[in-house]
């Protein structure tokens, strides 16, 4: 459906670097990354308001990259919305079916099916600044879909929501896709959004697009430390794995840790701090790893505790409340750190 094929960007310092990926029909695909990084740049490429310095850009087997903006049937959401102030929402949503000159009976029907969907039939006659975020969020994606676009571009959509709105509003993109299954390209730098929204996601660092896949597999098996570290990974160290019989190891510092890798000699080493359980005790058994350390720090993190234990290396660990008032879990107390084979991702 869209393709970017070696997609570069000069902008003033910034570069965008040989983007290069492929999104099928219907998917939701999501771009994350750090601020600065040129998320939002590629998304201004597809909808034509950048010409690329090299690379073409695809959409449904046409080559649209010297296409007109208006010519390449694309919906776009800022992530300040861009309404326009003086209109009344239902003009702002009428507005490119105004442009396009469609017929008033279609605008009716195309009107309200778009506000039905969204919950903003009762809206119509007020203006933006009386809206609130949630409620401006919804008009301007009602805009952009009235056209019924081939392509959704969506700039960090949830970003000027309070928290519960925003865990309120990701369900209800995930159901406005379910129901239209527009092709949508979503920007955010939250990873939370592209667990419970995106088909595949792409992670980028400084212009260039570093991975690419599902966001279990990017979540639990990044590529790269950087990537390791932008989705939450605390653990992150250097190794190398050692073979014994058929089993391989992967020797950390005065460690040795089971692994299922197929990789060999130095490696880089992450485990996520939830996959880690804290115990009194080592686990007996032969496809976990049980390390000894103890507690130096004990972090809030609201329904969880982040446990910090000194092993040699430094460990992390997730608990929830009820765990640690379990274990009765204070600085200083030794414990041990246990972990599957599975649990220890090598790159």
């Amino acid at each position: 459906m869209i393709r970017l094929n070696n997609i570069s960007k000069h902008l003033g310092a910034f570069n965008l670097k040989n983007i290069s990926v492929n999104i099928a029909k219907n998917e939701y695909f999501i771009i994350l990354g750090p601020t600065g990084t040129g998320k939002t740049v590629i998304l201004e490429l597809i909808a034509g308001m950048y010409l690329p310095d090299g690379g073409e850009i695809w959409i449904n087997g046409e080559n649209v990259t010297y296409k007109y903006p208006e010519e390449r049937g694309i919906g776009f959401v800022y992530q300040d919305y861009m309404l326009f102030p003086h209109l009344t929402v239902e003009d702002n949503i009428l507005f490119g079916l105004k442009i396009k000159k469609v017929s008033r009976e279609l605008m009716r029907m195309r009107r309200d099916e778009i506000t039905d969907m969204l919950g903003i039939k009762t809206l119509l006659r007020r203006y933006p600044t009386t809206l609130s975020g949630g409620e401006q969020q919804r008009v301007a994606i009602a805009r952009a879909l009235i056209t019924r676009p081939r392509v959704l571009l969506l700039d960090e959509p949830l970003s000027a929501l309070d928290p519960r709105s925003r865990e309120l509003f990701r369900q209800e993109l995930k159901n406005i896709h379910q129901q239209i299954k527009t092709t949508t390209i979503h920007v955010t730098h939250d990873f939370n959004e592209a667990l419970v929204l995106a088909d595949r996601v792409g992670v980028m660092n400084e212009g260039e697009m570093v991975q690419i896949g599902i966001p279990e597999e990017v979540f639990q098996k990044p590529d790269s430390e950087f990537v390791a570290r932008f989705v939450g990974i605390d653990n992150i160290y250097e190794g190398e794995i050692v073979a014994r019989g058929e089993d391989k190891w992967v020797a950390l510092d005065n460690h040795l840790l089971r692994v299922d890798s197929n990789l060999n000699g130095k490696v880089r080493v992450t485990i996520r701090p939830e996959d880690i359980i804290i115990a009194r005790e080592a686990k007996a058994g032969n496809v976990y790893n049980a390390v000894k350390g103890i507690i130096v720090a004990i972090i809030p993190q609201g329904s969880s505790y982040k446990i910090v234990l000194d092993a040699g290396i430094s460990i992390v660990a997730l608990v929830t409340r009820q765990t640690a008032g379990e274990l009765y879990l204070q600085e200083g107390q030794p414990v041990w750190a246990v972990f599957k084979a599975g649990a220890v991702h090598t790159f």
